[in-house]
């Protein structure tokens, strides 16, 4: 059994690390209603975007030039993995790993070359382990999510897809849907499947200037980065949620140790204090 001296030690060290993820807990919480206000924000923006493209796709009568949207035998494929700058987020990252190694296996059969852009250090480090050296850092996206820096990513994968050195690009990342649930999604970014809406063509008629060709031409690419920057953004919201769950589970564990380390602090205590009662009291019977 241990000792007084080690179990007082053991509880002041648990104390301590209790109070530490208590407070990461509520500094998780704090980003992950900055990450959703962020996404709430957004979003009407992009869906709307993405809407106004699919009807104008679809109310469309003249023949459409869509590079984007060209669909092509995948050759070469590009994978985008969206991670964390840090861990301490319970199956976060080893979540991405795991759904990227997956499609690296089910692809390397039928493709002849696969690119793997990593945004986040988890991811970035991992790839390296397995020898896929990344085509840029954008570590720094996770932490100060930036629409103009995205967008320099996203040109560098329309510009390889439109010079056919890749013809298919996938976006894995984690879907934020509550502060407890993470659900990996893996969305093909390349080429691009517009929504039509075409249940909805009866009641809308537009009329676009100059034609359709130049709007669907200048609305694409925008579409394009935001579906990236809407991925990233969602991406940060579920690892604030994933570390806001992983400290309180941490910090729950930390005050169960607590009560069982108290618990044999005192039990040992007392069985101190009784060998102490029985020296005395065998002493004074001697004495006698």
């Amino acid at each position: 059994m241990a000792s007084l001296k080690e179990v007082r030690a053991r509880i002041s060290s648990v104390t301590s690390t209790s109070k530490i993820t208590s407070a990461m807990k509520l500094v998780s919480a704090a980003k992950l209603r900055r990450a959703q206000d962020a996404i709430v924000a957004f979003l009407p923006y992009k869906d709307k975007l993405s809407e106004m493209l699919g009807n104008f796709v679809a109310s469309s009568t003249e023949e459409l030039s869509m590079p984007l949207a060209a669909q092509r035998k995948a050759k070469r494929v590009a994978i985008v993995a969206i991670a964390s700058n840090s861990s301490l987020c319970g199956a976060f990252n080893s979540n991405i790993v795991k759904r990227v190694r997956a499609e690296i296996s089910s692809l390397q059969s039928s493709v002849e070359g696969i690119e793997v852009y990593a945004i986040g250090k988890k991811i970035s480090q991992t790839f390296e382990k397995m020898g896929l050296t990344g085509e840029a850092n954008y570590d720094n996206l996770v932490d100060t999510p930036d629409y103009d820096k995205t967008g320099e990513l996203v040109d560098k994968l329309v510009q390889d897809f439109l010079e056919k050195k890749i013809d298919k690009v996938l976006l894995v990342y984690n879907h934020f849907k509550n502060t407890a649930s993470q659900e990996v999604r893996c969305e093909q970014f390349l080429p691009v499947a517009a929504k039509t809406g075409k249940e909805e063509l009866h009641s809308k008629d537009y009329i676009l200037e100059p034609d359709a060709n130049t709007v669907i031409g200048q609305l694409l690419p925008r579409v394009v980065r935001l579906n990236m920057y809407g991925a990233i953004l969602d991406s940060i919201a579920s690892e604030h949620g994933a570390r806001t769950t992983a400290m309180q589970i941490a910090t729950d564990n930390a005050l169960d140790l607590l009560q069982e380390l108290k618990l044999s602090y005192n039990k040992a205590r007392q069985a101190a204090i009784t060998n102490e009662l029985i020296d005395i009291v065998s002493g004074s019977e001697g004495q006698k």
